[in-house]
């Protein structure tokens, strides 16, 4: 497994990072960085975890995280073939506390929970954004600034409960690496608490300790938000029967299965996919 403490590759005499990744996924586990990051998702779906945040994710996502927040990208096993996203990183230092920079270090505090951007503010940076892997030294800085100051001003979204401003312990984020990859790749199974448990070396009351103290909630409250994100997602992107997508996502019984969806989307499956049927016509 890869190191979770992910050391940023800046090359010599640079504070930033703009790439464009392409790949048939995202690869990158559960993992922590010192540098702000802000990425824009070209092409992909699946689900994002932000801190102790659980939910979907789609093209045209724009994301914001300051520094030392965990995070992670997971693909849908049936998504497209190619995921596409540009990624921006910088150490937090290079832009310094004046007043002329208040609104943008106020909007980086807020990113300790990671924000979410809409539509209308990532439209209005996209090209600029789309411009920094092309470009170097101050010109690159510049722009960067020009985009950070721009979405200051704009309407967005919070996403974790708790702010992550502290570095946190490798054996930490290596434990919770285990967890997301498990979950991904078992989530349609039964999973027990003891099973978990052991993969991260813990016993299950330490381990049910530990996870609520990383994740704001319990695992098995984790485990349905995450079962029940992706049979939305099933909901709008396929013709299953509500019934096959419960199965599928994970749930045992299709009470229990109604139950966490009304409780997470505050209505039905039938109704949550005719709504978003009727505005994708």
């Amino acid at each position: 497994m890869k190191p979770q403490l992910e050391a940023i590759p800046f090359s010599e005499n640079s504070n930033i990072l703009a790439y464009k990744y392409v790949d048939s996924h995202f690869d990158a586990p559960w993992h922590v960085h010192p540098q702000c990051e802000l990425t824009y998702i070209e092409k992909s779906k699946g689900t994002k975890f932000i801190g102790d945040y659980v939910s979907s994710y789609e093209p045209g996502e724009l994301v914001l995280l300051n520094s030392n927040l965990p995070h992670c990208w997971k693909n849908e096993s049936s998504a497209d073939a190619e995921s596409v996203s540009i990624v921006i990183q910088w150490n937090k230092e290079i832009f310094t506390p004046i007043s002329e920079l208040d609104a943008l270090h106020h909007m980086m505090q807020q990113a300790s929970r990671g924000i979410l951007f809409n539509e209308v503010a990532t439209a209005s940076i996209l090209s600029n954004l789309k411009s920094l892997p092309n470009l170097k030294s101050a010109e690159q800085y510049l722009v960067l600034l020009s985009i950070l100051l721009d979405l200051s001003k704009a309407d967005f979204t919070t996403l974790s409960n708790a702010k992550f401003t502290k570095e946190l312990p490798w054996e930490h984020n290596n434990r919770m690496a285990i967890i997301h990859d498990f979950v991904s790749a078992n989530y349609h199974t039964a999973i027990t608490l003891q099973q978990v448990a052991a993969m991260v070396n813990l016993s299950q009351q330490a381990f049910s300790r530990f996870f609520k103290k990383m994740m704001g909630r319990s695992f098995f409250v984790y485990l349905n938000e995450y079962r029940i994100n992706l049979a939305a997602k099933m909901l709008i992107d396929t013709d299953m029967t509500v019934a096959d997508i419960a199965y599928k996502s994970g749930f045992e019984t299709l009470p229990f299965f109604f139950k966490k969806f009304k409780l997470q989307y505050d209505t039905t499956p039938n109704l949550y996919r005719k709504q978003h049927t009727v505005k994708s016509v």
